[in-house]
C-alpha cells in the first residue's frame, strides 16, 4: 500500500514535532524532542525499554495530556491527529491501556462495550449490533449481562478490547493488549486485529513486548528512549538487522535475541504447602453476582527449593488457586495446610493463620500491583518490610538501595508508587516481597504474572532474583502466561483447566534442574 493510498483511506494521520511530556512532580521528561509522522493506515510497533515513555505517548495520542486531560504535566512541541490537537479529536482514537481495570466503567459486560459508542452518538439501534459483533470478535465467553467484576484479568482485557472495537476508531492505540491473555486468547486477539486492520485500514500504534508474535501485524517499527525521542525508525526487518543488538542491550525485546538468565539447579526440599481436596469459589462482593465454583477436588503440593508454575486459560482459576495457596482465602471445601518446617510455625490451615504470621512466612505479589502498596514513595515501600521485621534504619536503607539499583527503579525512589508505569509497578511489587533480604525472605513466595510489562533487562533481573531465592530453599509459586519464564525457571507445571488441576510434563527439563 502506498503512502498516497493510505492518505485516501479512513485511517488517521499523526504528526509530532519537537514533542515532549513531563509528568507533574517529575524533574525529568518522559519523552522529549519526538519528531514523528504516521501516515493514515500505517501499522506501527512502538518499542523501547521499560519506562521509555511508550504508554505516555499512547495516552497523548488518545488526547489525555491536553489542558483538560486526565494526565497532568507539562507539554512542549506539537502533537496533531488529522491536523488537530489530539484532545480535540474526539472519537478518532481508541485506546486499550495496560490496566483493563482502569477502563471498565459499567457493571455489566454489554453495557461496558456499549458505553463508548453511546458517548459518540451512535444510533441506539446500531449500538447493540456493534456490541454483539465486538464481543464475538474477541471470543468473550459470556453474554451481555455477565458482571464485569466477576471477570478474570484476561477476560477484562478482552472486554476492554471489544469496547474499543465497537467504537470503530480511525486511530487504534494498543498498550500490550495481549499481556494478560493466555496463548490461545492472544492468538485470537492478534487474528481479530489483523482482520480489523485489513477491513478498516485504521492507523495502528501498538506497544507489545511479545515482539516476535506481533511483527507480522505491523509495517513499521519506531523505537523511543527514556527522556528522549525516536532512536530508530523503519521497516521491522531493517530496524532489527541494523539496530537489533544495540536495542537488545537497551532492554528492547528483539526477535531471536531473547535474554538468557543464569539459573541454577533447583535444590528441592520438603513440601511446605499442600492443598487437599479443595473446592474454590469466586469471592463474594458487590457486582460479582453469586459466587461460583471454579475448581473442584484440587490436590496440589508446593515444595521448598522449587518453582511451581500455574498455567491455563484466562478464567480457569489460576489466581483463585494462588490466593488459596497463599492462605488469603478459605476453600469452600477441603484445606490448604502447612507442611514440614512451615507446620512448625503453626499447624492450622493457612487461612486461619494471624495476618502477621502469614505475611512473615508467605509473601504474595498480586495481579494488580496497586493492591499491595502502603506508603507514599518507592523507597519507603521497600523499607517497610525490613523495618517491620526489626531491621535498623541503615540495614533497611541498604536493602532498598540494592533493589532500587538492581530493578532499575533508583530514579523513581522518591515518587509515589501509583505514578509508575505498569512495568515499574510490577517490579516494585515483586521487590517489596523480597525487601526483607534473602536471609529473611518468606518461606513461600506466591506471584501472579510477575514478569508483566518488563523489558529484557528487568525481566532478567526478576528471574535471577527468584532463582536466587529458590537456591536458598524458598518455594516459588507463580501464575504465568510467559513461556520464556516457564522455560528458564519452572520445575513443576500445574495446568488449571476444566475445573481441576493436573501436573504437566515439563518439556526441556528432567525433573528438578
Amino acid at each position: 500500500m502506498t503512502a498516497a493510498s493510505r492518505r485516501d483511506g479512513p485511517g488517521a494521520r499523526v504528526e509530532l514535532s519537537g514533542w515532549g511530556w513531563r509528568h507533574a512532580g517529575r524533574a525529568e521528561y518522559a519523552l522529549r524532542g519526538v519528531d514523528l509522522v504516521i501516515e493514515p493506515g500505517e501499522r506501527v510497533l512502538l518499542l523501547g525499554a521499560s519506562g521509555a515513555g511508550k504508554s505516555t505517548l499512547l495516552h497523548a495520542l488518545a488526547g489525555l495530556t491536553g489542558p483538560d486531560g486526565a494526565l497532568t504535566g507539562e507539554q512542549e512541541g506539537t502533537l496533531l491527529v488529522d491536523g488537530r490537537p489530539a484532545d480535540r479529536s474526539r472519537g478518532t482514537a481508541g485506546l486499550v491501556a495496560q490496566d483493563p481495570e482502569s477502563q471498565l466503567v459499567m457493571a455489566r459486560a454489554g453495557d461496558d462495550v456499549a458505553f463508548g459508542p453511546e458517548n459518540l452518538g451512535v444510533p441506539r439501534e446500531e449500538i447493540w449490533a456493534r456490541v454483539d459483533e465486538a464481543l464475538a470478535r474477541v471470543g468473550f465467553p459470556y453474554g451481555r449481562d455477565h458482571p464485569t467484576a466477576a471477570l478474570s484479568g484476561g477476560e477484562k482485557q478482552r472486554l476492554v478490547i471489544a469496547g474499543v472495537l465497537a467504537m470503530r476508531p480511525r486511530l487504534l492505540l494498543l498498550d500490550e493488549p495481549t499481556a494478560n491473555l493466555d496463548p490461545a486468547g492472544a492468538r485470537l486477539v492478534r487474528d481479530v486485529l489483523a482482520r480489523l486492520l485489513a477491513e478498516t485500514r485504521a492507523t495502528l500504534v501498538l506497544v507489545e513486548h511479545r515482539v516476535a508474535e506481533v511483527v507480522d501485524l505491523v509495517d513499521r517499527v519506531v523505537v523511543v528512549e527514556p527522556g528522549g525521542g525516536v532512536v530508530a525508525d523503519g521497516a521491522p526487518r531493517a530496524v532489527f538487522a541494523e539496530h537489533g543488538r544495540a536495542l537488545a542491550a537497551r532492554g528492547v525485546w528483539v526477535p531471536g535475541l531473547d535474554p538468557a538468565p543464569r539459573t541454577g539447579r533447583a535444590p528441592g526440599g520438603p513440601v511446605l504447602v499442600e492443598a487437599v481436596g479443595c473446592s474454590l469459589r469466586t469471592p463474594p462482593s458487590p457486582g460479582r453476582g453469586r459466587p461460583r465454583t471454579v475448581l473442584r477436588d484440587v490436590d496440589a503440593a508446593v515444595a521448598a527449593g522449587t518453582a511451581t508454575a500455574l498455567t491455563g486459560a484466562n478464567g480457569a482459576g489460576k489466581s483463585t488457586l494462588l490466593t488459596a495457596l497463599a492462605g488469603l482465602a478459605k476453600p469452600a471445601a477441603g484445606r490448604v495446610l502447612p507442611r514440614g518446617p512451615l507446620a512448625d510455625a503453626d499447624p492450622r490451615p493457612l487461612a486461619r493463620w494471624p495476618a502477621r504470621r502469614l505475611a512473615r512466612h508467605v509473601g504474595t505479589v498480586f495481579q494488580h500491583a496497586e493492591d499491595q502498596f502502603v506508603t507514599a514513595t518507592v523507597r519507603d515501600e521497600l523499607r517497610f518490610a525490613p523495618l517491620r521485621a526489626g531491621a535498623g534504619e541503615a540495614e533497611a536503607d541498604a536493602r532498598a538501595d540494592e533493589l532500587l539499583d538492581r530493578l532499575r527503579l533508583a530514579h523513581l525512589a522518591d515518587k509515589h508508587p501509583y505514578t509508575l508505569s505498569g512495568g515499574e509497578k510490577r517490579r516494585l511489587s515483586v521487590a517489596t516481597a523480597l525487601s526483607s533480604g534473602p536471609a529473611h525472605a518468606p518461606d513461600v513466595l506466591v506471584l501472579d504474572e510477575p514478569t508483566f510489562g518488563q523489558d529484557t533487562r528487568t525481566w532478567l533481573e526478576l528471574v535471577e532474583l527468584l532463582d536466587g531465592l529458590r537456591a536458598r530453599g524458598r518455594a516459588i509459586v507463580l501464575a504465568t502466561h510467559d513461556t520464556l519464564l516457564l522455560e528458564h525457571l519452572a520445575d513443576v507445571e500445574l495446568r488449571v483447566a476444566d475445573g481441576g488441576v493436573a501436573e504437566a510434563a515439563r518439556t526441556g527439563t528432567e525433573g528438578l534442574r
